[in-house]
């Protein structure tokens, strides 16, 4: 850069101040201390550094930027302002229910590939975008922004520990070290050899910045992107409120915003160095071959004979095979689990499109999420219940909108003896509770080959459930299993049972018991449990007096007793749940199934007392 680039620079990164000051002010509510500490930093990256298309976010060799502290979101819309993308106007509708310019940065916004401000994520989603760079044979960094805060995250450790053992070059995190918390200072302050020696103990380069805010040495650290095959970490030594004489370094100003005579005052000495960043060159990405990323017309043919004996978790991993070979968006990622689930038949078969995550199941929802925003289909699995240490993850993917596929295995008691750590009873309640979701749990074979391919289809976080023991085939190879719908196996006119995976089995011998005693119910396969298929068990209720029970291995609360309940009950439907109550222990699958009650003598028995 020559002397008078780094001036422009210096005076892009005072504007940026002072939109995000503005801003805040005008929204009475935000973060602008947190903006200025980083404000040199952005203004280097996207007016001096980065390759992209100002015009069009979207490109797909555009470098990437995440930034994990997303309460500094006014300086991201003051940098997309400065490139003309946003217009200036609109910086004063900040955090506005009539503006997109929300207090976090949400995915409504087209240069926002992920929602941020849970702490912590940032980095893993990072490491997911420069996998599929990689994979993609494509040459765009992802540039991952985080505060010193947000590194006692343990989720940033696994990120890190990851890209470490991947040898990403093509992944920068940097690290916005303004010695500042929320409430006090963080753990380590200024003392940034701290974080150098974590990162490098993971495998990362380290590049230090002893003034975070000296342009000439952020520009001079950042043409080193890349020099070697490790990732690179940037631990910036930063001032919160810095380039404000009487917000710099000062406590108490997490989280608040200047009233109008301090913003006043604050934009006095901000103003007379600021300059536009309009009209600034910013470097071009390259015009490398787009990744073909398109979904097949059709997938290939399923294979079974009625009667066999197949687990689901098995069939998850032959249909994810199947549908590899035709469908180029498909990706498997697992958390050293992969026998277990089945993944490792997707792993064996397309290795280059595949990614082991290790036992850390925070990054491997983040990675997937990473991977979604790069136009592929991510599928992540593990057992089911570990899938809830990233409840967050999960969660803040269905802010973003994330094209996100989950399969869990080992749900239930039904898997015996390995006991109640192991045992997912929770999953199927947190799963509903994610927004937009879609919740799948079928019953054999077929049903999970065909609902693989649905969800592959399918936009959003969905979650498919499967289970540990041999199950036969009881559906054609034809069979349809359209989200949101559900089969009759058999009709009556007493009562109505709901069952889904597992229990569907049981439900069945139940009815074969009854019928022998002149007892006809219905049976109905829920396999679409978030949406539910509220008509065709509404329909086979109101044949059977109103009354349904639901029978599920999953804990009595948030599961499909209660799904069901929550459709049917304004209906005028009674729904008798036979669930999983209290905590269970190692034993065989069918003696823990008459124990919590949701075996075949218990429904029959449910059913009579009807």
């Amino acid at each position: 850069m020559i002397e008078t680039d780094i001036e422009l620079l210096k005076g892009i990164a005072n504007q940026l101040r002072i939109h995000s000051i503005t801003a805040t002010t005008a929204a009475g509510s935000g973060h602008p201390t947190s903006c200025c500490s980083a404000a040199d930093i952005v203004a280097a990256l996207f007016f001096g550094h980065m390759k992209y298309d100002a015009k069009n976010p979207h490109f797909y060799n555009n470098d990437r930027f995440i930034l994990s502290k997303g309460h500094a979101a006014p300086l991201l819309y003051a940098a997309w302002a400065e490139n003309g993308f946003v217009p200036a106007s609109e910086l004063a509708n900040l955090r506005k229910f009539t503006s997109d310019l929300e207090g976090h940065p949400t995915p409504r916004l087209a240069f926002t590939d992920v929602a941020t401000g849970s702490l912590g994520q940032g980095l893993g989603v990072g490491v997911g975008m420069a996998l599929a760079a990689r994979q993609d044979k494509l040459d765009y960094n992802t540039y991952v922004l985080m505060g010193d805060g947000e590194i006692a995250e343990g989720a940033v450790w696994e990120a890190a520990s990851l890209a470490g053992f991947y040898k990403l070059s093509n992944l920068i995190a940097i690290v916005d070290a303004n010695r500042l918390g929320q409430s006090q200072a963080t753990a380590f302050g200024h003392d940034i050899g701290i974080y150098v020696k974590r990162f490098e103990a993971f495998g990362w380069r380290v590049e230090t910045l002893d003034d975070g805010h000296d342009l000439e040495e952020i520009m001079e650290v950042l043409s080193g992107v890349g020099l070697d095959e490790r990732p690179l970490a940037i631990i910036a030594k930063t001032y919160k409120g810095a380039g404000v004489s009487f917000l710099q370094d000062k406590d108490g100003w997490h989280g608040k915003p200047l009233n109008q005579e301090e913003a006043a005052k604050a934009i006095a000495e901000l103003q007379p160095t600021a300059k536009s960043g309009l009209g600034v060159a910013i470097p071009a990405p390259t015009a490398l071959p787009a990744p073909a990323l398109e979904a097949p017309a059709s997938y290939p043919a399923i294979s079974y004979t009625l009667g066999d004996q197949v687990a689901t978790r098995e069939a998850y991993g032959t249909a994810l095979a199947r549908i590899g070979e035709v469908d180029p968006r498909i990706n498997a990622l697992d958390g050293d689990t992969k026998n277990s689930t089945y993944a490792e038949k997707f792993f064996k078969k397309f290795p280059n499109r595949s990614t082991e995550c290790f036992i850390a199941e925070q990054n491997l929802v983040a990675v997937a999420v990473g991977f979604s925003t790069r136009g592929h289909v991510p599928f992540a699995s593990t057992f089911a219940t570990f899938f809830t240490r990233a409840a967050d993850q999960i969660r803040v993917a269905g802010i973003s909108n994330a094209n996100l596929k989950l399969v869990g295995s080992h749900v239930g008691v039904s898997i015996g003896e390995d006991g109640p750590s192991q045992m997912a009873l929770e999953d199927l309640a947190l799963m509903r509770a994610i927004v937009g979701s879609t919740v799948l749990y079928p019953g054999d074979a077929v049903a999970t080959e065909k609902l693989i391919e649905q969800m592959a289809v399918a936009k959003g976080v969905c979650f498919l459930r499967t289970s540990r023991p041999k199950t036969p085939v009881i559906y054609g190879n034809d069979e349809k299993f359209p989200i949101g719908g559900a089969k009759v196996l058999r009709e009556g006119s007493k009562v109505t049972v709901v069952a889904a995976g597992v229990t569907l089995f049981e439900a069945l011998k139940a009815a074969d018991t009854l019928k022998a005693a002149g007892v006809n119910i219905t049976v109905i396969d829920a396999y679409s449990i978030k949406p539910l298929a509220k008509g065709v068990i509404l329909a086979a209720a109101k044949k059977t007096g109103n009354t349904v029970i639901t029978v599920e291995d999953h804990y009595v609360e948030g599961g499909l007793g209660d799904a069901v309940a929550g459709e049917l009950s304004c209906e005028g439907v009674k729904v008798h749940k036979l669930a999983v109550n209290g905590l269970p222990r190692s034993g065989h699958a069918a003696e823990l199934l008459a124990h919590f009650g949701i075996d075949a003598a218990a429904i029959v028995k449910q059913v009579k007392s009807l």
